[in-house]
């Protein structure tokens, strides 16, 4: 067990299936800066991810759907924050040669990958933890009575829960104030090519609504 709390609850935060699309189009971005050419399109796409990575980072919220993946060395304190909101579900993992659906692994001291079961998809299984998706950052924890297993993990990278986030898969679903940033950033990265200059503090004020944890 990991008695310093500190390392207890430092994690890792991995994208493992990145959004599909981005929340505002390089035609957008182009009417908002009054770009009437299409010499740098590729140019102004890759401003736009630039945009949202930056955004979400700074929210800490998912605004297309993604999956990811959040690690840690020792077993967390509970209920775990799950970053970047919303939460939409905790997925379950069926490729590591088990017959229930596990969500949360963890590697033993041996490094042999154990699930922790659900219990919603087997009637046979305990439903060993909750999850909470309506809150912001969403949690998961243990169910009433449920410890984590007294074992010794490995030193790193022990236990993993992976899951998926975002507001939809479609940028319609994505907060117009968030669209307005990334257009935002990417005109000023128009008017400012080598991004020199003073950054716009309305970037950040159109993502007041940020997550704390």
């Amino acid at each position: 067990m990991c008695e310093d709390k500190i390392k207890k609850n430092r994690h890792s935060l991995r994208i493992i299936t990145a959004p599909a699309i981005e929340p505002v189009t390089v035609a957008e971005v182009k009417l908002h800066a009054r770009i009437d050419y299409s010499v740098q399109d590729s140019i102004l796409s890759g401003w736009i991810t630039s945009a949202r990575q930056r955004a979400e980072e700074y929210q800490n919220r998912a605004y297309i759907m993604q999956e990811l993946e959040i690690g840690f060395d020792c077993f967390p304190d509970v209920p775990i924050p799950i970053p970047r909101a919303p939460l939409v579900q905790v997925k379950f993992i069926k490729s590591y040669d088990y017959q229930n659906n596990e969500s949360i692994l963890y590697y033993d001291g041996d490094n042999a990958i154990t699930g922790i079961n659900d219990g919603i998809a087997d009637a046979d299984t305990n439903d060993n933890y909750l999850i909470d998706i309506g809150s912001e950052p969403g949690r998961v924890t243990l169910a009433y009575l449920v410890s984590w297993p007294d074992t010794t993990l490995r030193p790193i990278d022990a236990l993993k829960i992976r899951y998926y986030a975002g507001y939809g898969t479609t940028a319609t679903s994505v907060p117009g104030s968030v669209k307005e940033a990334i257009m935002l950033y990417c005109t000023w990265r128009d008017d400012n090519r080598a991004a020199e200059g003073e950054f716009p503090k309305q970037f950040y004020d159109l993502l007041s609504r940020r997550v704390y944890q």
